[in-house]
């Protein structure tokens, strides 16, 4: 069996001082030599993450950090980069070592639960100080271990499952639940330079796998190939989604009445908050030439002469205002803690990344009052075909009635 993309697993991150056993409580937990270990404070420098299986939970992706109390110009540097691991765990374990519970650590907490994240305290080194009273941490689960000889591991675990997101157990559909089983979704995949040889993009390979979970047709074509597809069929498709890039022609060869709309907005649904994106569509109305858009790519790739996000994306919108936009381009997870110079932020689908990170990131933009959307959006708006691509989801129409309002 495939392991699940990193995505789909549930996010867990290990956070506390330097040297309270955080890379050691990773490797114990995940039976491995994942994380350098030593008794000098400091060596874990930059995040380490480890995919597993941890039953009952299930696929999960641990995140070591470095010590949060490190100082100096490296020590913030690092201390910044784990402190952006924060934005895309959905559970948190807060290590602490047994009788060392601190004005410090009461703080870690009170972030993490301001943040909504769900966190376990592990009380690390129980073998050197067995006898010291744990804390009462109104509500929190509390664990005392020892990363040296396993004690309190498995409670750790208990502790974990059932401080999980009740919606991490939930059933999640990526575009199954548009098409009813036994009906066709067409799926146009544009087969271009910035197409990685050989292989599909994540969004493509899980919209099949998707279709095919729900019990429906998954018919995959090229956007050359699409009026053959559909004269094919003996019946509409329940579905057309398309790679954004190719909504203009796509637009024109599927019929008025067949439900239409590309990966990328299917990732927005999935990955982070569809109606929120929606409404910072609308802000392209208001740009002017000159105004900074911040595009943010999720992954890190070589662009190339048709990059969607560095090239075409911004020549559109360019020719949607009649002026030329600035643009700065980020990737991978780069994201500006301040977002206020920019008048958008136009966000790929994020694939790589988890919605916990998506999400950080539009609380992000919407708390400096920066509206935020999405490549597929952003497409749909200046070709003009917004609400054709935002028909097939119903819960959405009531968010486009109010924004017009």
């Amino acid at each position: 069996m495939q392991p699940a993309p990193r995505n789909m697993r549930l996010h867990i991150g290990l956070f506390g001082r330097r040297n309270v056993g955080k890379s050691s409580l990773l490797n114990a937990l995940t039976r491995q030599q994942v994380s350098i270990v030593s008794a000098q404070a400091g060596t874990t420098t930059d995040p380490v993450e480890k995919p597993m299986e941890l039953l009952p939970l299930g696929p999960v992706l641990f995140v070591d950090t470095a010590g949060l109390d490190d100082v100096g110009a490296l020590g913030e540097a690092r201390t910044g980069r784990s402190r952006a691991v924060i934005d895309r765990v959905d559970l948190a374990i807060l290590v602490a070592e047994r009788g060392a519970w601190e004005p410090f650590e009461a703080a870690l907490l009170a972030e993490l639960k301001g943040r909504n994240i769900p966190t376990v305290v592990a009380f690390n080194k129980h073998d050197l100080a067995p006898e010291r009273d744990l804390p009462q941490l109104d509500g929190t689960a509390v664990v005392a271990l020892s990363a040296l000889d396993g004690h309190g591991l498995e409670a750790l675990r208990e502790a974990l499952f059932a401080a999980a997101p009740a919606h991490h157990f939930e059933s999640h559909h990526l575009l199954s639940d548009l098409v009813p089983p036994g009906e066709v979704a067409v799926l146009v995949m544009p087969i271009d330079a910035s197409a990685p040889k050989g292989r599909l993009i994540l969004p493509q390979v899980m919209a099949v796998r998707d279709v095919l979970d729900g019990a429906g047709l998954a018919l995959v074509v090229q956007a050359r190939e699409l009026p053959r597809a559909l004269s094919s069929l003996k019946g509409n498709p329940a579905l057309v989604v398309t790679d954004s890039q190719a909504f203009q022609s796509v637009a024109r060869d599927v019929p008025d009445a067949v439900p239409m709309t590309s990966f990328s907005i299917l990732m927005s649904r999935f990955q982070g908050d569809l109606a929120m994106q929606v409404r910072g569509t609308y802000a392209i109305e208001n740009l002017r030439p000159g105004d900074r858009v911040l595009v943010a790519e999720g992954c890190t790739h070589h662009p190339t002469e048709e990059d969607i996000g560095r090239v075409k994306l911004p020549k559109w919108l360019n020719q949607k205002v009649d002026g030329a936009l600035v643009f700065d381009t980020i990737q991978g997870r780069s994201f500006p803690m301040d977002v206020s110079p920019y008048k958008l932020v136009v966000h790929c689908g994020n694939c790589m990344g988890n919605r916990r990170e998506m999400l950080s990131r539009i609380h992000r933009c919407t708390a400096a009052g920066v509206p935020i959307t999405n490549y597929g959006l952003a497409i749909a708006y200046s070709f003009g075909i917004f609400d054709r691509a935002l028909r097939p989801f119903p819960e959405i129409q009531e968010c486009l009635h109010a924004v017009r309002a």
